[in-house]
């Protein structure tokens, strides 16, 4: 699979849950961009091509979502928020990513 379509989807649904949220500073949604590049990229490649296991997953959207959390804190300035963005917006495009994949391998 490509990489550039998780990441774009990702994206996508992330900037919908900041913006469900109220957020409206540009800088944070630019944070989410960089962000995601820099960890939904290398995180999809570890799972396709190195380990595809539940620990694995588990273990990386954990990891994902404190570097996540560092980063929206260097932009919000406020660790609560930091952390319930990082936290919503991985739960969010996880299960959304997962369902989307279900219903793709369903369909064909």
């Amino acid at each position: 699979m490509s990489l550039l379509l998780p990441l774009i989807l990702t994206i996508a649904i992330e900037a919908c849950v900041l913006y469900a949220l109220r957020e409206r500073r540009k800088q944070v949604y630019w944070a989410l961009v960089v962000m995601n590049v820099m960890t939904n990229v290398p995180l999809n490649l570890y799972v396709q091509y190195v380990s595809y296991s539940l620990t694995v997953i588990v273990i990386g959207e954990l990891l994902v979502i404190l570097t996540e959390a560092l980063c929206y804190r260097m932009v919000t300035r406020n660790w609560r928020q930091s952390l319930t963005y990082s936290a919503l917006c991985n739960a969010v495009s996880y299960f959304m990513g997962a369902l989307m994949l279900n219903l793709y391998q369903l369909l064909t």
